[in-house]
C-alpha cells in the first residue's frame, strides 16, 4: 500500500554499484546522498540516470517516500520529470 499524502521534494541522489547486487536489477542504482535523512533508501526514477551518464553522477531529482506491498520504504520519482545534473 503505497503512503497517502507523502509530499514530493527534492533530492539529491547519485549513480553508484551496489557491493552486493543480490535481489537487485542491473549493475548500476541511484541513492540518496547522505545528510539528508534518507540514508540506505533505494530510488525508482528515470534509467536514463544510469544508462546516459558515469558512475558517480550528482542529480537533483523531484521524489517522494513511498512503499510497497512486501518491501521497505523508497523514494519514487516519475521517470518522466526533468532532472537537474549537478556534477559528472
Amino acid at each position: 500500500m503505497a503512503k497517502i499524502n507523502q509530499p514530493y521534494q527534492l533530492v539529491v541522489v547519485e549513480s553508484f554499484i551496489p557491493e552486493k547486487a543480490s535481489g537487485l536489477h542491473g549493475a548500476v542504482h541511484i541513492r540518496p546522498l547522505s545528510g539528508q535523512g534518507m540514508d540506505g533508501l533505494h530510488v525508482e526514477c528515470s534509467k536514463s540516470l544510469t544508462r546516459d551518464y558515469p558512475i558517480g553522477t550528482k542529480f537533483r531529482i523531484r521524489a517522494k517516500l513511498t512503499d510497497r506491498e512486501g518491501s521497505g520504504d523508497f523514494l519514487y520519482s516519475f521517470h518522466g520529470w526533468p532532472v537537474e545534473v549537478l556534477t559528472f
